[in-house]
Formats: C-alpha cells, sequence, structure tokens
C-alpha cells in the first residue's frame, strides 16, 4: 500500500516514534509483537468472534433517502453508532485487550476525551476481568457525565486531569506518566491513531473493519464497492483512517476529512489541525501540531470533545500534505444544527463529532449521481446536555 507505514513508523514525513527513554521497552515490546500476534489464527477467531457476537458487528449501511433528496445526492451512513457502546472506539479497544491479554497484562491503562473510548475500554475490562484506570480531563468529566459514570458502573477507575486546558491532550499526558511508572504489568490502549509507532498503524487496521464492511455492503446495495465520496470527522483521526483505509490506494475514491473549527479558524477558540497547525512532536509522534512560534502547544477548543484535540494522526497528516485527503473545518454551530437536522430527518441523534461529518453537506455540493458515505462514528446519548445548553430545537 502506498499509503501504508515504513519499517520506521512513518507515513512521509510524519509519524515514528519520540519516547522517553523509561517507555522504550513497553513500545519496542509492541513493535515486535503486534503484527506476529494479529496473525495468529487463535487471535482473529477471537476476535473476529467478539465483533460479531458481542460488538455486533456488521454495523449497517443505510441508504439516507431524506438526506439524499434534501441534498440532491446518493447518501449512505455507516452505522457505527449502533455497536456496542454507541461508538465506533470498541473496533479498537477490543483489539488492543486481547493483544494486551497475550502480552500478560494485567492493568489496563487509558486516555478518553469524549468518554467513548473510556467506555470501551472499560467495557472490554469488565468483559475481561482486568483492572481498568481511564484518565480524562476535568473540564470533559464534566460535560460528558453519563459517559463517566458508565466507566464507573463497568469498574473503572476515572481519574481526572487537572493541568493545562484539562481535556484529551492533559489526559493523553497523564496516562503517559503512569505507563512509565508501570511499565511492567501495564497496557496502555491508546484511543485514536496518535502516538508513538506502533500505535497508529495497530489503530489504523482494527477501524479498517470499517471500510471492508461498507465495500461489500456497498456492493450489495447498488452493485459496486466503490463511492465516490468517504467523509468522516477527525479529531485524532481514528473514525476517519477506519473508513478510509481499504480505499486508500483509490485515488477515484475522494476521502474528505471535517475538522472542528471551533468558534471559526481565526477566532483562537478551534481545533482545526490542518488549518492552524505545523509540523512538530505531539504525544510521542511528528504531526501536524498547533503551537506558538517557539512550540508550545496551542489549548484547542470544540463543542464536541472527542474532536478537542491539538494535533491529528501521522497518516492523515500525511494524506493532508500528499494532497491524497481534502480537509473542511466545520464550526460548533454548525455541527450542532446538523446533529438536529439529522435527527429530524433520518431519526437518528448523532454525537456531536459526527455531526461536523454531516454538516459538511451543507458547505460543500456533490452530484445527483455520486455516492457519498458518511461514516456515523457515534450516537448523540453523551452529548445530550450540550444539545439541552443549546436549545432552539
Amino acid at each position: 500500500m502506498k499509503y501504508s507505514v515504513d519499517e520506521n513508523g512513518f507515513y512521509g514525513q510524519f509519524g515514528g516514534a519520540y519516547v522517553p527513554e523509561m517507555l522504550h521497552p513497553n513500545v519496542e515490546e509492541l513493535k515486535n509483537n503486534y503484527l506476529k500476534i494479529m496473525a495468529e489464527p487463535s487471535f482473529k477467531q477471537e476476535y473476529d468472534d467478539l465483533l460479531r457476537d458481542y460488538v455486533g458487528r456488521p454495523t449497517p449501511l443505510f441508504h439516507a433517502k431524506r438526506l439524499s433528496e434534501k441534498y440532491n445526492t446518493t447518501i449512505f451512513l455507516k452505522r457505527e453508532d449502533l455497536n456496542h457502546t454507541g461508538a465506533h472506539k470498541v473496533n479498537n479497544t477490543l483489539g488492543q485487550i486481547l493483544l494486551a491479554k497475550r502480552l500478560n497484562k494485567t492493568r489496563i491503562i487509558a486516555e478518553t476525551g469524549a468518554g467513548q473510548h473510556g467506555v470501551a475500554t472499560a467495557t472490554m475490562c469488565a468483559l475481561m476481568g482486568m483492572k481498568c484506570i481511564v484518565y480524562m480531563g476535568e473540564v470533559d468529566i464534566e460535560r460528558q457525565k453519563p459517559n463517566v459514570e458508565r466507566m464507573r458502573i463497568l469498574g473503572a477507575e476515572v481519574r481526572p486531569a487537572k493541568s493545562g486546558s484539562r481535556t484529551l491532550k492533559d489526559a493523553t499526558n497523564e496516562a503517559l506518566r503512569d505507563w512509565i511508572n508501570n511499565p511492567v504489568d501495564t497496557y496502555y490502549i491508546i484511543g485514536s491513531v496518535v502516538g508513538p509507532h506502533p500505535y497508529p498503524d495497530m489503530v489504523a487496521r482494527f477501524q479498517s473493519i470499517i471500510s471492508e464492511e461498507i465495500k461489500w455492503q456497498l456492493k450489495s446495495h447498488i452493485g459496486r464497492e466503490n463511492p465516490d465520496h468517504v467523509i468522516a470527522c477527525v479529531g485524532g483521526g481514528s473514525n476517519a483512517t477506519g473508513a478510509f483505509y481499504h480505499f486508500l490506494d483509490n485515488e477515484d475514491v475522494n476521502l474528505i476529512a471535517v475538522e472542528a473549527a471551533g468558534l471559526g479558524v481565526t477566532s483562537g477558540k478551534s481545533a482545526a489541525t490542518t488549518y492552524l497547525g505545523r509540523p512538530g512532536v505531539l504525544h510521542a509522534s511528528k504531526s501536524l501540531v498547533m503551537q506558538t512560534s517557539d512550540g508550545q502547544i496551542i489549548e484547542p477548543h470544540s463543542i464536541s470533545a472527542g474532536l478537542d484535540y491539538p494535533g491529528i494522526g501521522p497518516l492523515l497528516a500525511h494524506l493532508y500534505d500528499s494532497g491524497r485527503g481534502q480537509f473542511y473545518s466545520v464550526t460548533d454551530d454548525e455541527a450542532y444544527k446538523a446533529g438536529i437536522l439529522l435527527s429530524r430527518m433520518e431519526g437518528i441523534i448523532p454525537a456531536l463529532e459526527t455531526a461536523h461529518a454531516i454538516a459538511l453537506l451543507e458547505q460543500r455540493p456533490f452530484k445527483p449521481d455520486e455516492v457519498v458515505v458518511i461514516n456515523l462514528s457515534g450516537r448523540g446519548d453523551k452529548d445530550l446536555q450540550t444539545y439541552m445548553e443549546r436549545g432552539g430545537y
């Protein structure tokens, strides 16, 4: 694959593993084993069985007829919101926890923004009987209360990150610190295609089930495997990577990523990394990063906790840099309105992250004979508080 990771963990100029000395053994152990373990028949069997019987895959590919009529094109929604736990995150946490077991780890740590990855991790830890600690920014704990309670009910300990903007970036810092201090028994499940190699590649492989299913489902719907466009929202980039993965080398398929503009890309309250960022190292990998001229991280802002991240996965940065991906940004207000629109037109209340992808339909026209697949990455239950606060529906 032209866009796959090289042996040093890079996609073009982005990626790598910029880890402190104390983390080298952990990362090396993973790097040397992940592909081997993932190729084992017993691993594949257990992973596939649990995806089917526990997660509920395959998720439907739904022809959104009313939305298609409104925007005069053919729109399909990939229903990742129907996974157990309510988002795409579980595809990856299931894979990684099976890996952790085979590496004889007994304690699982994770970071979470919106809480979707935290819930998915806590769920898998409950299923496997493993100890679970989730780091979450104090601000996110406030705005994503339902998910915090879900994690606690599932037996996880939720630890608040109290530094910086007290959001996802800070939770990730705390989780990395924990991993450095507990290298022997602890496995760190990163929730997005970020962090040191091999995480971006590993998470991409676990999420690639999304585009694998899109291909055969689209074939059964319309007689062809490839859409004209695939649209996904992007924070770190795991749902976008999963939706893009099997189309990366097919230049006929347009890959469209939608970032969070927040209050506007020039407002100082945004998370549109490709617009505002430049090359730098964040969380042990080189990518596009929102930073000041002297390298200080700029605090991101988005209505959706899952897009509130000042970086982007190295593969996504490479897709932007190489021109293979098209990148747009959507404001808080546009995303909120799109969430209400989808609810009213198709009876699906989306997560506010996902609503950013829907909002693109207002910005960018598509042709009547084109087929557009939007990855519906998560459901909106966790965002009811924010929807209510905005009101006006």
